[in-house]
């Protein structure tokens, strides 16, 4: 199965303007409600895994964007978003102008073989590590909001602009889902 190419954008404009595809506004809503809007997502991702066998089917090959992955395998990443961003949240509250190692999601994607995985524990995993992070977004103190990290690619976040752009990730992606179910259903 050929793996679908690299996601090579910088998606970080999400906290400057609406994203057109998926409509999320990073800015609609007060960070105090982060910890809620993620637990709101892990309900909309135990949809889509409740949806049975198409969780498994990728969506017809386009030209422009060549080959999509499957529910599963946008909720095995959505899955490693969460862990990942935890590690990251967890050492901006720790020290303030942490750098964060580089990760690529591509290779993850390829390493754990996320088509294969099984879905019940895809998301059990989601919703632990949902959680987690949210509980953690629940008690930042106001002193700590503006903590800063650094990503490999230099792009600088807040606690708070951290927290928007992770958000976008699974938003995003429950649309990218939906996108595909029509194509596989059209």
């Amino acid at each position: 199965m050929e793996h679908p190419r690299p996601d090579d954008k910088n998606w970080t404009w999400v906290l400057e303007k609406e994203c057109p595809d998926c409509g999320f506004t990073s800015d609609s809503f007060d960070r105090s409600e982060l910890g809620a809007k993620i637990r709101t997502n892990v309900t909309d991702w135990r949809r889509v895994f409740d949806k049975g066998e198409i969780i498994h089917q990728r969506p017809p090959t386009t030209a422009d964007r060549g080959p999509i992955w499957s529910a599963l395998e946008y909720g095995a990443h959505v899955r490693d978003v969460y862990e990942v961003f935890t590690g990251r949240l967890l050492a901006m509250l720790k020290s303030s102008g942490t750098t964060f190692t580089n990760w690529d999601q591509d290779v993850t994607a390829m390493q754990k073989d996320y088509a294969n995985e099984e879905p019940r524990k895809v998301m059990h995993a989601l919703g632990v590590n949902a959680g987690e992070i949210a509980t953690i977004f629940d008690r930042v103190r106001e002193s700590e909001w503006s903590n800063t990290g650094i990503r490999s690619d230099g792009s600088h976040f807040t606690v708070e602009s951290l927290g928007r752009y992770l958000l976008h990730d699974p938003v995003h992606h429950l649309w990218d889902v939906e996108q595909g179910f029509e194509a596989l259903n059209g």
